[in-house]
């Protein structure tokens, strides 16, 4: 696929920013500011809304997705937030006492918290798999599989330095053993192909405000066929079969029955006026634009970044074992304190995550000069050398093998 011209002039980017940190959230669109603008203004004109308008632009954004993963409008779920899908796969999937469910260190909170937290209610054992010294997360993962996981609930990469999982392999193994398999897209999704046939997830979540190019407080959520009988964990009116005809919205006392499909899990006020227009220009672009192009332009300017930050001492997971589109840069002795301040003072944007990466992250409104820019905003800053570095880890480890106490 073709790499993809610098698309800056379609986004509010001032020519002094180098912004390069999508995995944080992504700037809009101009197009999807504008479709903001209109759907807020819609509202101060709520006789111009009809019945209808409460799903029609739910089912273009349901399709979009849909497209985007390979699977079908009625498997997809409207949810707010990552927290929120992983909510449903954790009120959906059985767990019992002495199961494990398999998550990643330092993976974000969204994911780990609610499985934490079922596995105490039920007394199953939440494992965090620690980072393997050669980020090979694929290995450590098949490894820990066994006849008491039930769950995994992964990304495709970790958020923190793009580190790789192997999806496929892993849902491989967990089917053999009975196991399920929740993924978290979100740092994934828009960026990296993915086809809901080939992993064969129970359940897939994804935040639109990062690599969707959509705005914050929106998701979807992917339900397997399989686990669309399911309980949503909240009961709204727009669930309820029939909820197109608000002449019969009152008539509760019947039976209740929930939309066909994902839709049972959907959140209230699903039809969001104001945030659903953002979310279908965003995914439309995505779309036109291509997924493995949006990966590979992102991937030429990573490339870059690797081999100009290795010329001042930097590392980073290998590429064999790390999504093209996302980088976190290691430094000798950590993260300078200083770093993150000088690069913003420069108007130079990145993030710092985990335990001591810089997580760089650009898209199609990047280029090579952005770049640059920030790697001569790190050749600025002092950095330590790694025989320096050394130096202090081995005076560190002598002192506490003489005194039993760690250096101040």
């Amino acid at each position: 696929m073709p790499v993809i011209s610098c698309q800056r002039h379609l986004f509010d980017i001032p020519d002094d920013v180098a912004y390069l940190n999508c995995a944080y959230m992504s700037p809009l669109l101009q197009r999807v500011t504008e479709a903001g603008r209109q759907a807020v203004a819609r509202k101060a004109r709520p006789w111009e809304i009809s019945s209808s308008d409460f799903f029609t632009e739910t089912a273009e954004a349901r399709r979009l997705f849909a497209a985007l993963i390979g699977a079908g409008e009625e498997d997809i779920a409207i949810v707010p937030s990552v927290s929120y899908g992983i909510a449903v796969a954790c009120a959906n999937l059985p767990l019992g006492r002495g199961q494990k469910v398999l998550l990643l260190d330092e993976e974000f909170p969204s994911v780990i918290l609610p499985w934490r937290e079922r596995a105490r209610e039920v007394g199953a054992e939440a494992v965090l798999l620690p980072r393997p010294s050669d980020d090979d997360w694929t290995r450590v993962i098949l490894e820990a599989i066994d006849q008491r996981t039930a769950v995994a609930a992964l990304p495709n990469l970790h958020w923190t330095d793009g580190a790789f999982v192997d999806l496929p392999r892993v849902a491989a193994r967990l089917r053999e053993l009975g196991g399920a398999l929740v993924v978290d897209g979100t740092q994934s999704l828009g960026a990296m192909s993915f086809c809901v046939s080939d992993v064969q997830p129970d359940f897939l979540v994804c935040a639109t405000y990062k690599w969707l190019l959509g705005p914050y407080s929106l998701g979807f959520l992917y339900v397997a066929p399989r686990h669309q009988s399911g309980r949503p964990i909240e009961h709204n009116w727009i669930i309820r079969a029939g909820s197109e005809d608000f002449t019969a919205l009152a008539n509760y006392r019947d039976e209740l029955k929930l939309q066909p499909g994902a839709r049972r899990f959907d959140v209230g006020e699903t039809s969001n006026f104001a945030l659903m227009p953002m979310a279908i220009e965003g995914l439309r672009q995505v779309l036109a634009w291509g997924v493995e192009s949006i990966g590979q332009t992102s991937g030429a300017l990573v490339e870059q970044l690797v081999a100009g930050a290795a010329e001042l001492g930097l590392d980073a997971v290998p590429a064999a074992r790390r999504a093209p589109h996302y980088v976190g840069l290691r430094f000798p002795g950590g993260v300078p304190a200083e770093l993150p301040g000088r690069l913003a003072a420069e108007r130079v944007y990145v993030s710092v995550r985990g335990r001591g990466a810089l997580r760089v992250t650009p898209h199609v409104y990047n280029s090579p000069a952005d770049v640059d820019r920030l790697i001569g905003a790190i050749r600025s800053t002092r950095l330590p050398s790694r025989r320096a570095v050394a130096r202090l880890t081995r005076r560190i480890q002598i002192r506490q093998s003489t005194t039993g106490v760690g250096a101040p």
